[in-house]
């Protein structure tokens, strides 16, 4: 499903979409949760801070969703 004119081919080459890169590194960089402290509700770091890694995916993903449509 195209929009817009349908004699131009649709691109997907919006600067927006170089965000996506964010959430695909950040887990990567294991300097920032290979700790035990701080413990978030006796969780140590690494689980509570993957369950923050994931919800950066998902709103960074919405954003270039909804700034690329």
């Amino acid at each position: 499903m195209t929009t817009g004119d349908p004699g131009q081919p649709r691109t997907d080459r919006s600067p927006w979409n170089w965000l996506l890169i964010v959430p695909i590194v950040l887990p990567l960089l294991t300097f920032l949760y290979n700790f035990d402290e701080p413990r978030l509700f006796g969780f140590p770091l690494f689980y509570w801070l993957q369950i923050a890694f994931i919800i950066v995916g998902v709103g960074t993903t919405t954003l270039v969703y909804r700034m690329t449509k």
